[in-house]
């Protein structure tokens, strides 16, 4: 399926890169219906080499676009709104990926009736593997969610959620792959420890990691009744669940994303 108009990025960084790539692997759009606008001349090059879509260095170019998807750092984005406020219009579907800007900040500084999406990905979506929640404005229609839920499909899954969900989000899977990463280092540390090479332990943490996450999400089932298949009585496995739940792993996790949404939430309140 093919998306009507043009898109549009203001902003060429990674996840715009990673979008890019999976609209044109789904099938969403050719790259000659694709426009990214970013001030370094490296990334633009980058991108019309590696992908083939247009570039430029100033948003004039892009007031024919059907979308429209803001991937720029959040401390620009009041100075980015102002300078786009005069051609941006309810003409366009607007999809903001800025972490921790309201849709409020993004509705008020533009033309009354615009349609805004924001969604908070994740950095797997550079792999096409990310995960993704969006949340509609005040005028977007079921259309553009729709449109917008195929967009993020394409870099991994997505789901909608109410906006004051979002801190929680970034919270869980914004910086979950921060958590995972710092357990995979964990656990490849730990096969060190226990006489073997980097080099091996790094290829059996990184298997087992993948193996596991592909085995929870074929089978469906519960992560706990899959930690029991892999626990025998008295084995060597509870052996070391119970070390760590006297370490507080999991109230360590629980800790961390609660830590993770309060900051999400006190970010969203200085913009």
């Amino acid at each position: 399926m093919k998306l009507q108009g043009k898109i549009g990025f203001l902003g060429g960084g990674r996840m715009a890169e990673a979008l890019i790539k999976g609209i044109l692997q789904a099938g969403l759009a050719d790259s000659s219906n694709i426009i990214a606008v970013d001030p370094d001349q490296d990334r633009r090059h980058f991108l019309e080499k590696t992908f083939g879509v247009a570039t430029a260095d100033a948003h004039a170019g892009l007031a024919d676009c059907a979308i429209i998807i803001l991937a720029v750092k959040p401390q620009i984005m009041g100075r980015l709104l102002a300078d786009c406020a005069a051609w941006l219009n309810s003409g366009h579907l607007i999809i903001s990926i800025a972490a921790g800007i309201p849709l409020a900040f993004i509705e008020g500084r533009l033309a009354q009736g615009c349609r805004v999406i924001r969604v908070m990905p994740n950095t797997p979506a550079l792999v096409l593997e990310g995960a993704s929640a969006l949340s509609g404005g005040a005028n977007a229609t079921a259309a553009d969610m729709e449109t917008a839920g195929l967009i993020f499909a394409a870099i991994g899954r997505s789901i909608v959620l109410p906006e004051n969900y979002l801190d929680a989000v970034t919270g869980l899977s914004g910086s979950g792959p921060a958590y995972v990463f710092m357990f995979i280092d964990a656990l490849i540390d730990a096969g060190v420890k226990v006489g073997l090479s980097r080099q091996d332990a790094e290829i059996l943490v990184l298997q087992t990691v993948l193996g596991s996450v592909r085995l929870a999400l074929e089978t469906g089932q519960h992560p706990a009744l899959l930690k029991a298949m892999v626990t025998s009585p008295g084995g060597t496995t509870i052996a070391g669940l119970h070390e760590l739940e006297k370490a507080g792993f999991k109230a360590g996790i629980m800790t961390a994303v609660e830590a993770a949404t309060r900051r999400s939430e006190e970010l969203g309140k200085l913009v």
